[in-house]
């Protein structure tokens, strides 16, 4: 993703972009198919040069960065036009892209043409050789690492309900995991992955990147995998724990609350407010119930402690970010999205409910809602 383009202060709007990680599935099989070197080979005309195709860990998978946005309709299009794109690359090579964050099929995994990749599979081993996890990241854009580290601090107690809107992972290896995104647990196999403490500072976060370091459990810091990050290369907050989302109207969703608490955060730190009081061990229990039951039962309450109804939990987020969505002119739509996924449940539900019908079902709807216009829910 291109750095944010625009300075701002507290009453400007924030650019964000996305990361989307997709399956290339076979056109005919429906099984992950390690064909991403050769869909890129050659490139398809993108959708007003919207977004980028890069490959990612495994050849079974292609990646879709889009540029940064202000408005949240213009990211509504640069993620649907990159979905279209991906896909067009996937059918000159006999194949095509579906937003699942795990395979319903098992699949023997080919890593992807990357030195980097491969150093990664000498030091990780068989976490490496078999990991093939869809993520979606969301990067904000922020004026200063003290920024973004205050707002590390501030919205990790909220990154478990963001998780448990995306949850679209339910099968792994052909089984039915029951959990609503079983690639949350499955990506805790990184050393520096899943939830944090409290930074306090700058020094804090960097104190940290070294230790890893010297620890020799990453080779360099973009395998810092926390469900929230500063950004390596960019001036942007990274928020990384959700699912790739099947429709990319949940996507949109996400990323808008995800700007949204992000400018919250801030707006908090400036104003002198302390970060939220919660451990990591905390943390990670709330992250799993997100990830056992989505919004299918209840999760951690992230103010008060203890288990509330998900949609006690949604509603405790709105409430928070509403006078941000209310500024950058996003209420309307956050709402208007939150009600369809409310109404109709996450992509984990969609896979359950098509797989009375056969994992073929489920593969054929997922590719066809992975190209549904978000625009058709506002």
């Amino acid at each position: 993703m291109q750095p944010a383009d625009i300075s701002f202060t507290g009453s400007a709007v924030r650019t964000f972009g996305v990361e989307e990680e997709l399956l290339i599935l076979d056109e005919h099989t429906g099984r992950p198919a390690p064909l991403a070197p050769l869909a890129l080979s050659d490139p398809v005309p993108a959708d007003d040069d919207v977004s980028e195709l890069t490959l990612e860990l495994q050849q079974q998978q292609l990646e879709v960065i889009s540029k940064p946005y202000s408005a949240l309709e213009d990211l509504a299009a640069a993620i649907q036009g990159g979905r279209r794109q991906a896909d067009r690359a996937a059918q000159q090579v006999g194949a095509r892209v579906a937003a699942l964050a795990t395979s319903i099929h098992p699949t023997a995994l080919r890593l992807a043409p990357d030195d980097r990749y491969a150093r990664m599979r000498d030091l990780y081993g068989l976490a490496l050789a078999e990991h093939l996890t869809c993520g979606f990241h969301i990067h904000v854009s922020i004026e200063s690492p003290e920024e973004g580290v205050a707002v590390l601090d501030r919205i990790r107690v909220w990154l478990p309900i963001l998780l448990a809107l995306s949850t679209n992972s339910p099968y792994w290896n052909g089984v039915d995991t029951g959990y609503a995104s079983y690639r949350y647990p499955l990506n805790l196999r990184w050393p520096t992955s899943g939830t944090y403490e409290a930074f306090g500072s700058v020094s804090s976060y960097e104190t940290m990147i070294r230790a890893r370091l010297n620890d020799g459990v990453i080779l360099d810091e973009g395998m810092v995998y926390l469900d929230a990050r500063l950004a390596q290369k960019h001036p942007t907050v990274e928020v990384r724990v959700c699912d790739v989302c099947l429709l990319s109207a949940d996507a949109v969703l996400i990323a808008a609350l995800t700007r949204a608490l992000v400018e919250e955060s801030a707006r908090a730190w400036r104003a002198g407010e302390p970060a939220p009081v919660a451990t990591a061990a905390d943390l990670r229990a709330a992250s799993w119930r997100a990830s056992r039951y989505g919004l299918g039962g209840p999760l951690v309450n992230p103010v008060l402690g203890g288990l509330c109804e998900s949609a006690e939990a949604v509603h405790l987020l709105i409430e928070r970010v509403l006078p941000v969505l209310r500024d950058y002119d996003d209420e309307a739509t956050v709402l208007r999205l939150l009600h369809q996924i409310e109404r109709r449940g996450t992509g984990a539900d969609y896979q359950r409910a098509m797989m009375h019908e056969g994992a073929a079902a489920v593969v054929t709807d997922a590719v066809e809602r992975t190209q549904q216009d978000p625009l058709d829910y506002y």
